[in-house]
């Protein structure tokens, strides 16, 4: 059996769907708690695959939170040496850091539902599962990055031109969540209630009644594009 490491900021942004595709495939995961356990100790290339998560801090906030600069080492090692590695959110902005790129607030805060906008190499991706005016994703930041040199752009919003990247052959950065669905979003609801609340135009019956139109289609969408994903890198 393979472990994968997942690194956790808050308990409610956990590896939702992925959950379940990573058990079915003889993969044990192990839930690491930024902030609580030592990233700094970990191997950063023994897991078959990383998954850094989301959370509501910048990856640039190294002085209130200096686990963050364990993870960027981490990252930079892994994403040297090729291995598959995913960063959702927070997770895709510390990828971009450990790759070089500016990471910075985007110009409004991206919080709900709404579709991507692919690329021709995001339609030729696993992404391509993600794609057309049917099917939504959950967006949940206030920060953006470059798209670091020598990766390559798979999707796009109006707000944030680098929605996910790919880099090398095993690494993918969304800064979307494509993980997240269903009854699960209402820990987010609780959890962010303060950020919803100081959003303009984002309320929590709002964020109910999307995730109930969209969530059905998404988690399948989100199923297949990452079982294809973990199939073309022999997960």
């Amino acid at each position: 059996m393979t472990q994968v490491i997942a690194i956790r900021h808050v308990a409610f942004e956990d590896l939702g769907l992925l959950a379940p595709l990573l058990a079915a495939r003889g993969h044990a995961v192990r839930y690491v708690e930024a902030g609580v356990d030592d990233v700094a100790a970990l191997d950063p290339l023994d897991p078959a695959l990383v998954v850094v998560l989301g959370g509501p801090i910048g990856a640039m906030d190294d002085t209130d939170y200096p686990f963050l600069a364990d993870e960027t080492r981490l990252l930079e090692r892994r994403l040297a040496a090729d291995r598959p590695t995913l960063g959702i959110c927070l997770g895709a902005q510390l990828m971009a850091r450990a790759l070089g790129a500016r990471v910075y607030p985007a110009a409004a805060k991206e919080i709900g539902w709404a579709p991507l906008t692919l690329t021709p190499a995001g339609q030729d991706s696993c992404l391509r599962h993600l794609d057309g005016a049917a099917t939504a994703v959950l967006h949940w930041h206030g920060d953006t990055f470059d798209l670091p040199t020598g990766a390559t752009r798979l999707a796009s919003t109006d707000i944030c031109e680098n929605q996910a990247f790919q880099y090398g052959q095993a690494a993918l950065a969304l800064q979307f969540h494509a993980e997240a669905a269903g009854v699960g979003l209402e820990r987010w609801f609780i959890g962010h209630t303060g950020e919803i609340a100081a959003t303009p135009g984002v309320s929590v019956a709002g964020l109910r009644a999307d995730t109930h139109r969209w969530s059905p289609a998404m988690a399948a969408a989100g199923e297949r594009c990452f079982t294809e994903w973990m199939e073309s890198l022999g997960l």
